[in-house]
């Protein structure tokens, strides 16, 4: 093996080894929130292309956002593989559309819509239906879904059976809609995104000679994210392959959250049906998530119940991939209830500032919410406590009026030979724009101008020295050129500031420090879930949510909407079996909790009565100055059972069991299963993995004793 080989292979452990050296055939990797699935694939195509198993030229890895694509491509161009295309489904199939479309069509190919809204509107206007723009959104999607299911108009009524009527419309009337669309789509000559697949499907489906072409091209796949694939994807994902096997998918069950757009994580659950030789690899070491994120992420996933009144109760659910925590131990989540949604997100905004003053930077903090509409409140506390913030989903970065007479401006002098920093230079250019070396105080326009060009500037800076580590040199043209290729992709670069997101759209991201806020039954799970698998779609979400996280991980909610308003809601039926029995609460008082403080009281120590402060305390419900109540010999023979188990697994020993978890199972002293479940920190799967061990410890004839 020579030094590049070995330099690709370094640093992957065993799993994801096994994943960047299994370079032909079928296979499936079932990979973690944080366990590294980008670093293994890429690895892995870089691998077979240096080892001479693939042309770079022949490999296609898709994704589903262009952002994922962009990494994806910087990642194998610093593994010295940049020939590979690394794309989205939609970006491959255009691409394919525009050089096969004079060939197998003739003309011009269409434009492409980029909101579906005006064309559904004119569609409703035709049949002389009234919409307004909350229908016109919900009709668009349901159109979406259809489409990317492969249902045509005619076939819409059978196939939307069981859908909930969008926008208020019958399905007759909504299968009338979607033809008036198509008609309004054709008078026009546009197409919109589903139609690039479609019509990419339709093109490889019969023209047998193109089939081939794109065959000789690729010969080997990666397809990231498998479980949000649609049936149109599928089809086409076949079309590209034909007859060969040569595909590697990645995906996670536990993270499908399109399902309302006709995604499904089907093609991955049954992929070894459909390839009984493919090699399975569970990537579950997670390297991004402390050990108390990663509790609390397979703690949701393991108390999934079966919800009461909501209709089909036999909806599958995938045994979820257990993590495992690589990372330091870190605090643990904070959750807080607060009177009303001004006062929660007054304390989130203070808490917020806590964290910036301790060295966490603005832009490794997010706030992420169920819906968009939530967001008003936290721009608002943010803005008054002159913390800047970027909303995701906002105007795009790279259509910026700074962003692009900054690229402007450098394009211009990179056409002049200058000597020195390519950072430096930049800063230079963007001086004359409003760039400084301090940031302005205060917050507002000025403040967004500046981090916008600051932005630029930390970008240079990244990739100069990354070249520098290679021993290579940056000129300010390369960086104009990587400017226009990531402004292409819209991949942008990070942004000074606290992110604003919904939950959906933070899929793919993660941050040091992450505020669920507004986590309350009605947001989440969402008022209009209606069956079990929306439920469990919610839960999924949440746990997106969580596994964003770090370090450090807030979950608020509020009682009430509007402050003196009737404190009519209740936290998450997700966070049930999660939250302490008492919330903390940061801000104004809220009245729900304090009851339960006056009835509950604070938590002491069992012993002495001493107010107990750690989590570990309470666990084991006693402080650490008062003599244990288990036989020393116990706890000692369950600390030298969990030391050998977790050199079994190569896992760390908390990854089993706390100590203080140890402490609270000697103490018990539990005779069965049912009562090994009432400690704190035994789940469900812990039960069934480690309990028989355990309570043959505990018991008189155990191995141990």
């Amino acid at each position: 093996m020579n030094s590049v080989e070995e330099r690709i292979l370094a640093g992957l452990d065993d799993e994801q080894r096994r994943v960047a050296t299994t370079l032909n055939g079928p296979l499936c990797v079932l990979a973690g929130a944080g366990t590294g699935k980008t670093r293994a694939i890429t690895h892995r195509i870089a691998y077979g292309v240096h080892t001479g198993a693939y042309q770079a030229n022949q490999v296609l890895a898709v994704t589903f956002t262009s952002r994922a694509a962009a990494e994806m491509r910087t990642r194998l161009r610093d593994l010295d593989a940049p020939g590979v295309q690394a794309r989205t489904f939609h970006a491959a199939a255009l691409r394919q559309l525009q050089y096969f479309w004079p060939q197998a069509i003739g003309g011009e190919l269409p434009n492409i819509i980029d909101y579906k809204a005006q064309m559904v509107a004119e569609a409703a206007r035709r049949l002389r239906l009234t919409t307004d723009r909350a229908s016109i959104r919900d009709l668009a999607a349901e159109i979406e879904w259809a489409k990317v299911s492969m249902h045509t108009p005619e076939s819409y009524v059978d196939a939307a059976a069981g859908r909930d009527d969008a926008a208020g419309f019958d399905k007759t009337t909504i299968a009338r809609i979607f033809q008036s669309y198509e008609d309004v789509k054709t008078d026009r000559h546009m197409i919109d995104f589903e139609d690039v697949l479609l019509l990419t499907v339709g093109i490889l489906d019969t023209e047998a000679q193109i089939a081939a072409q794109i065959r000789k091209q690729y010969r080997h796949f990666v397809v990231d994210e498998y479980q949000d694939v649609s049936p149109l994807q599928q089809r086409l994902l076949d079309l590209w392959m034909g007859d060969r096997q040569d595909v590697c998918v990645v995906g996670d069950a536990s993270q499908t959250i399109y399902s309302f757009t006709g995604a499904t994580p089907a093609h991955l659950l049954e992929f070894g049906q459909r390839y009984p030789e493919a090699p399975l690899v569970k990537l579950i070491r997670d390297y991004r998530s402390t050990p108390q994120v990663v509790d609390l992420a397979n703690r949701l996933l393991s108390t999934r119940r079966i919800e009461a009144g909501v209709g089909d109760r036999n909806v599958s659910w995938p045994e979820p991939l257990e993590l495992i925590a690589q990372r330091e131990s870190g605090p643990e989540p904070q959750f807080a209830e607060f009177a009303d949604d001004q006062a929660e997100a007054a304390g989130m905004a203070k808490a917020i500032q806590q964290l910036i003053d301790s060295g966490v930077q603005a832009a490794e903090i997010a706030v992420l919410y169920r819906t968009n509409g939530q967001s008003e409140n936290y721009e608002q506390a943010l803005a008054a406590a002159g913390i800047g913030y970027q909303l995701r989903g906002g105007e795009r970065f790279f259509q910026r009026r700074e962003v692009r007479d900054g690229i402007l401006q450098l394009r211009a002098a990179a056409r002049v030979d200058a000597e020195g920093s390519v950072t430096q230079q930049v800063k230079d250019v963007l001086s004359s724009l409003g760039y400084s070396e301090t940031a302005p105080s205060g917050s507002g326009a000025v403040r967004e101008r500046w981090e916008s060009l600051q932005a630029l500037v930390a970008l240079a800076a990244e990739l100069e020295k990354k070249r520098a580590d290679r021993q290579e040199s940056l000129s300010l043209m390369e960086f104009v050129a990587e400017l226009d290729e990531r402004a292409a992709a819209q991949h942008a670069p990070t942004v000074q500031g606290v992110t604003l997101a919904s939950l959906h759209s933070a899929k793919g991201l993660e941050w040091d420090a992450v505020f669920l806020a507004g986590m309350s039954d009605g947001l989440m799970p969402i008022s209009f879930a209606e069956d079990q698998a929306d439920y469990d779609e919610e839960r999924r979400l949440l746990y997106v949510g969580i596994t964003r996280a770090r370090r450090h991980l807030h979950v608020s909610w509020s009682l009430s909407r509007t402050p003196g308003g009737r404190a009519s809601r209740r936290p998450s039926r997700f966070l049930d079996r999660l939250r302490p029995a008492v919330s903390t609460q940061d801000g104004a008082s809220s009245p729900r909790a304090a009851k339960r403080r006056r009835l509950a009281g604070p938590p002491t120590c069992r012993v002495c009565g001493t107010l107990l402060s750690s989590a570990a305390e309470r666990k084991v419900g006693r402080c650490g100055d008062c003599p244990p109540g288990y036989d020393e010999a116990v706890f000692e023979r369950l600390r030298q059972w969990r030391l050998d188990t977790a050199n079994e697994a190569s896992v760390p020993a908390f990854v089993i069991f706390t100590d203080a978890t140890l402490m609270a199972i000697a103490e018990a002293g539990p005779t069965d299963a049912t009562e090994l479940s009432k400690v704190p920190g035994v789940g469900r799967t812990k039960l069934e993995r480690y309990g028989p061990d355990v309570l043959d410890i505990l018991s008189a004839g155990g191995p141990a004793a």
